[in-house]
């Protein structure tokens, strides 16, 4: 049944209670936008056969999800939730299916489970959708039932007159609708925004399946506060809680050890094994990869990075875009910038930067040292204050350390220049020139020592 329903997202509004000139649906929770959460949670069922309304801020939409945009409509001008049905029908009959599922683009907590408990309904109603009961209905629209609790309408919260549509129950729209395109295809043109927004609701839809005799069904969840949209910065923070404690639980439940869990931050893209241990403190983000074996040290920064098994990433570190091979060690207080490779058992100490630099199998530098542009080999020693001159103002260039080398305290290479295998820089020197293999080079002043003493006359 599920390759006979299309899904529909609308993600056309701004937004006004986020106060950000974002789209609503760019707004993040662990780094990544919401809209990505909702597709996360409508692939498993649908596949492709995913569409989204997109508005205000489209272009940035758009290029957030460029592998989406060949199934994006555009909502040029937002008059509400059923104009961008109106908008979006043609494309959605036209796929071929026979529902399609609707949902707002600003429901980042929905989950899979939720989405196949509606479409269950396929094949039993006309229109279904979901419904909760949360702790504070807020603005959501309230649904209506008769005498024997069959559906008669969902009215917006501003719109609802207790002596019309009696008492309030509770029961509020989720937002999430199934509709059999045949069925409600010939209801879109009688939607009308004779509402106090002067908008045009989906939400009228069930009232008028209700008066043509169609078979309509609210699917309770209950008090699931998952379904609800975010509207304010503060209903977004919850969210991104919710999220990252279902994403913790989720990676300790599969045997990832993480010391002092509260603190730990995983984004939703992240791949940890079974066996890796995580102390807290800890941001993960991106699509970072941890291996069985690996450890990570508090108080630590890591974006789109891998690390093998066996390394171990001391506390206070930053790591983006670096890939850590079998038992590293990085830190403490390292930076590793895109591009930073560390082959198995090489180490980064405290206070050393590297970008765009590979340090090689067993070799180290251990302290105060910036690798850029370099590639330093197998079982090399780089000292103390040792700086890569990559940049001339204009261009870099780039550093070859050979293997086995030993550079001596606060030297500075100024690149383009190799230094040869098992070569020797002495401390302090400043190298412009290629050393040769098994080589020593030594580029400072001479010493001079001057009596400070005063002569006697």
């Amino acid at each position: 049944m599920t390759n006979t329903i299309s899904a529909l997202i609308l993600a056309a509004g701004k937004g006004t209670r986020m106060y950000s000139s974002r789209p609503k649906v760019l707004q993040t929770l662990l780094g990544e936008p919401m809209l990505l959460y909702v597709y996360k949670a409508l692939e498993p069922v649908f596949g492709e056969r995913i569409h989204t309304v997109v508005g205000f801020g489209a272009d940035q939409v758009e290029a957030a999800f460029p592998q989406r945009r060949d199934n994006f409509v555009v909502q040029a001008e937002q008059l509400g939730t059923g104009h961008a049905l109106q908008v979006a029908w043609d494309k959605v009959a036209g796929s071929g299916a026979e529902y399609c599922m609707v949902i707002n683009g600003d429901t980042p907590l929905v989950t899979t489970e939720a989405v196949e408990k509606l479409i269950s309904r396929a094949g039993r109603a006309d229109l279904a959708f979901m419904s909760i009961n949360p702790p504070d209905p807020a603005a959501f629209g309230r649904v209506v039932r008769d005498k024997d609790s069959l559906v008669k309408a969902i009215v917006e919260a501003k719109d609802y007159d207790l002596s019309v549509h009696g008492p309030v129950t509770g029961e509020v729209n989720a937002g999430i609708y199934l509709l059999r395109l045949d069925a409600v295809g010939p209801l879109l043109d009688g939607l009308r925004a004779e509402n106090k927004s002067g908008e045009y609701y989906i939400t009228d839809l069930v009232g008028l399946a209700v008066e043509r005799g169609l078979k309509v069904e609210g699917v309770s969840c209950g008090a699931d506060v998952n379904l609800m949209g975010i509207n304010s910065p503060r209903e977004l923070i919850s969210a991104e809680q919710t999220l990252r404690r279902r994403i913790v639980d989720d990676f300790i439940d599969r045997g990832v050890m993480i010391h002092n869990p509260d603190t730990v931050i995983i984004g939703p893209d992240v791949s940890i094994e079974p066996g890796a241990e995580i102390f807290g403190h800890v941001e993960i983000y991106g699509r970072s990869e941890v291996k069985a074996g690996a450890l990570l040290g508090s108080y630590t920064y890591i974006i789109d990075s891998t690390f093998a098994p066996g390394c171990e990433v001391r506390q206070f570190c930053h790591v983006e875009g670096a890939e850590v091979g079998p038992d590293c060690q990085v830190g403490p207080y390292a930076r590793l910038r895109p591009g930073a490779v560390l082959r198995e058992r090489s180490r980064v100490g405290n206070f050393v930067e590297m970008k765009k630099s590979e340090l090689g199998a067993g070799s180290k530098a251990s302290h105060l040292t910036y690798l850029g542009d370099a590639e330093v080999g197998p079982g090399a020693n780089v000292g103390a204050g040792t700086i890569t001159c990559n940049y001339d103002g204009k261009n870099k260039f780039r550093t070859i350390i050979g293997e086995g080398a030993f550079i001596g305290s606060n030297t500075a290479l100024v690149a383009p220049v190799t230094v040869g295998r098992d070569a020797l820089v002495a401390a302090g020197s400043t190298i412009t020139k290629d050393i040769p293999d098994e080589w020593t080079a030594i580029a400072r002043g001479k010493q001079t020592n001057l009596n400070r003493k005063m002569k006697k006359s």
